[in-house]
């Protein structure tokens, strides 16, 4: 949030914190359960705990790759030092991706963690309307992909 807020033209994250969307998964378990076979990913505490770290990265990614960066995913250490050892590179490019924007939108839409495009992920106005919307009337609509 802090890189987007002050539009860094790069940033190097080593995510941490993952543990916000395993509470978040574990509180919506049943009516997930009921839901989704998909839910059995995040049924055992254990599971939870690592779909929950998982799913973090994966959105990080996306919703920068929303917000116009260019992302890539390396190892900071290798796996026999620590299981959390992701490195997310990101390069500000301006090409907002809308695909990247949607498939965030449908991950959590999956895992019933809608709530947090309200918050923590809060995507840019780019839906169709909106975007045809704008352009007719202020042509000032920023460019995304499909």
């Amino acid at each position: 949030a802090f890189g987007l807020a002050k539009s860094a033209r790069a940033m190097v994250l080593v995510p941490c914190c993952q543990a916000e969307l395993a509470r978040l998964l574990n509180a919506g378990k049943a009516l997930s359960l009921r839901r989704t076979p998909l839910a059995e990913l995040w049924r055992h505490p254990l599971h939870t705990r690592e779909v929950g770290s998982q799913l973090s990265n994966v959105l990080r990614c996306l919703y920068l790759e929303a917000w116009g960066y260019q992302v890539t995913v390396t190892e900071l250490v290798g796996w026999e030092h620590s299981m959390k050892n992701e490195l997310i590179i990101a390069r500000h490019t301006g090409q907002m991706r809308r695909s990247a924007a949607m498939r965030m939108r449908e991950l959590l839409a999956q895992f019933g963690l809608e709530s947090l495009l309200q918050g923590r992920y809060r995507l840019p106005a780019q839906e169709p309307s909106h975007m045809l919307a704008s352009a007719g009337a202020t042509g000032s609509t920023i460019p995304m992909d499909a």
